[in-house]
Formats: structure tokens, C-alpha cells, sequence
């Protein structure tokens, strides 16, 4: 269970790169910058299966249109919106409206798998998206809010996507390994975004394209997306969507880490005060239900079983 918190948390920590990584990727055409970020995903997730399952990923007939629906929403509709938004919409600005996401997946999971939303799990929902908050607006929660704009409204949709990715995910999972799902995942995705990158230019697109383009696109397929998809469905998978989801709100702890640490970004009081709230939050969600641990231990202290007749 530890290795699932903690790569969990990696998670977070390369998704947090993600910003920046679209943030690069602003003068190439969001359809382009998909694809190619599935496409390197897509060979990078292969060789994992071949690797840890030892073959190609297969699927049944049934499986499918689930797939098909996992690419729609968390591939072609998730990055679109991304990085769409981020063509005007700051990293950080983007990060605090994707920490949306942890509660809009609670709510689906409690709807859709009877997953427990008691009152400590609303209350760790509550303080981690405030961290949040605390983190992006650096102590100043009203200097953030502003008038919403377009670009705020395709970051908005990547909520909405995420959450119905992460949720359908669980319901795949339960015929699929996390790595196989992504895997067909990806690949589905890329179904999609292939017509809408013909028209946008895919070719002139990453003609264009210079190093930290190309780089910023390996980023977000290997790192971004391999890995991380790989393992936050793991974490999915093992805690449950509500309970895995609500690290997300980590995210935007790691991106004002990485502009401290690669950008020189100053680094105060709120970040420290963010981050308790944060991991506060996500303790009490993932905290074991009482009346969980009361049937556990009375579990321990059953009388041994009748001896069977031999």
C-alpha cells in the first residue's frame, strides 16, 4: 500500500511538469502537440506490456466501446481543452482550476461505485482543494479569481474530462491491467486526434517544431503520460478513484516547487502552509473508515473454525 502513496505522489510530480511542458508547446497547434505526445506514449506503453505482461495488450469485443470512451474523454477531449487553455492561461492559473478535479471524481465515485463520501472524506476534500488555492494564490485567495475568460473555460472542460477518464477507468480496470488500459487508451485517443491534426497542419506543424518543442512533446509521452497514467490507474485501481483522485491536488504544490527550483520563482510562507493543508486532506480521505477498522479487528479476534473432519 505504501508503494501505491508513494507512486502516487511521484504522479503528481510529473504531472506537475506538464504545465510547463504545454506552456512550450503554445505556438504548435494543440491537435499536433496531442497526437505526437500520444504517439510517443502509445510505443512507450507497448514496450512496457511486452515487457511487464509479455505481450501485446488484448481486448475483448466487449471491452471496446469502453476504450473508445477512455480515449474520447481523458486523450482527445482532455488535451485538447489543455492545451487549448494554456495558449492564454497561465501554468499556475491552470493548475488551481485542475485542482477542481479530486472532488468532481469523489462525487462520481460515490455515485457510480458506492464508494464511502462520509463527512471526514468532505472535510479532507475541503482542505485540499483550500491548499491548493493557498499554494497558486500565494496566501492572496481573492488576487486570483478575476474574470473568467475562454481560455478558463477549456481548463474547466479538462475537469469535467479527467473526472469521467479516472471513473470509466475503474469500470475498464476490472477487465484490464492499469498498463494494458492506458495502453488502449492512447491509442484510441490518437483515433481521434489524427483527422484533427491533418487539418490543423501536422506536417508544416512539426516542421516547425525546434528542440524544446520536440522535448516538451517526449516529456508529456513518456513522463506525462506513460508513466504517470500508468500509475495514478494503479493507484485508482488499488484505493479507488475518489481516494486516488484527490492527490491531484498535489499538483499544484510541485508546479511552484519546479518554477522555485527551474525558474528562480521566490518561494514563501503560503507554499509551506499550502502543502499541509494539502497532505492533511489527502490523509483524511485515504484514512481508513472506522467502522472498516472496527471489523478488521474483530475479524483478529473470531473463535477458530470448527476443526474439519478428515
Amino acid at each position: 500500500m505504501l508503494g501505491t502513496y508513494l507512486r502516487l505522489v511521484a504522479t503528481m510530480t510529473l504531472w506537475g511538469g506538464t504545465f510547463i511542458a504545454g506552456r512550450l508547446l503554445a505556438d504548435i497547434g494543440p491537435a499536433t502537440a496531442s497526437l505526437m505526445r500520444f504517439a510517443v506514449a502509445s510505443l512507450f506503453m507497448l514496450a512496457l506490456c511486452w515487457r511487464l505482461e509479455g505481450r501485446a495488450p488484448r481486448l475483448s469485443r466487449g471491452q471496446i466501446v469502453p476504450v473508445l470512451l477512455l480515449g474520447l474523454t481523458g486523450i482527445f477531449l482532455y488535451n485538447i481543452f489543455f492545451l487549448t487553455g494554456l495558449k492564454t492561461v497561465t501554468a499556475g492559473r491552470a493548475s488551481l482550476i485542475i485542482a477542481g478535479n479530486p472532488a468532481l471524481i469523489a462525487v462520481l465515485a460515490a455515485i457510480f461505485f458506492k464508494e464511502p463520501f462520509g463527512r471526514v472524506k468532505i472535510l479532507g476534500l475541503a482542505l485540499s482543494i483550500l491548499g491548493a488555492l493557498v499554494v497558486i494564490s500565494r496566501g492572496e485567495l481573492g488576487a486570483i479569481m478575476g474574470q473568467v475568460k475562454i481560455g478558463d473555460l477549456f481548463i474547466f472542460g479538462c475537469v469535467f474530462a479527467w473526472s469521467s477518464y479516472t471513473v470509466l477507468g475503474k469500470k475498464v480496470m476490472n477487465g484490464l491491467s492499469p498498463v494494458a488500459a492506458v495502453t488502449w487508451s492512447c491509442l484510441a485517443g490518437m483515433l481521434y486526434l489524427f483527422p484533427l491534426a491533418l487539418r490543423e497542419g501536422l506536417a508544416a506543424n512539426l516542421a516547425a517544431a525546434n528542440s524544446v518543442e520536440w522535448a516538451s512533446m517526449a516529456y508529456l509521452g513518456v513522463f506525462g503520460t506513460g508513466v504517470g497514467f500508468s500509475w495514478y490507474y494503479q493507484g485508482v485501481k488499488t484505493l479507488g478513484a475518489g481516494r486516488a483522485g484527490v492527490f491531484i491536488n498535489l499538483v499544484p504544490v510541485n508546479a511552484v516547487l519546479m518554477g522555485w527550483l527551474l525558474l528562480g520563482e521566490a518561494v514563501d510562507l503560503s507554499l509551506a502552509i499550502g502543502a499541509a493543508l494539502i497532505f492533511t486532506g489527502v490523509y483524511l480521505v485515504n484514512r481508513p473508515a472506522r467502522r472498516d477498522h472496527a471489523h478488521a479487528q474483530a475479524a483478529t479476534h473470531q473463535p477458530d473454525p470448527a476443526p474439519i473432519a478428515r
